[in-house]
């Protein structure tokens, strides 16, 4: 996605809901300024990410506030994968 626009993340929302975007954006922006990473790769602006999680459906209001807990249970069985393959290694 070269660039992204309102369009793009109306498509994803519900058309004529640019209102629901602000606060589903806001929401997310706050996560992210408390630590929560990005779920798409970029080096963008915060804005410009949170619109990109958006349009690429990674983030909805069914999703938004159990976002932070499943990003950590990701986190947390990558790490436990890492450390079963280093155990096995090291037999």
């Amino acid at each position: 996605m070269a660039r992204i626009t309102v369009e793009d993340c109306l498509e994803t929302i519900g058309e004529n809901k640019r209102f629901d975007l602000v606060h589903l954006t806001v929401e997310r922006i706050r996560q992210h300024r408390h630590g929560e990473p990005y779920l798409v790769a970029g080096k963008n602006k915060e804005v410009v990410m949170t619109l990109r999680e958006v349009a690429a459906k990674k983030v909805t209001f069914e999703n938004i506030r159990n976002l932070p807990d499943a990003v950590n249970e990701a986190v947390t069985e990558e790490v436990e994968v890492e450390n079963t393959e280093e155990e096995k290694a090291a037999v």
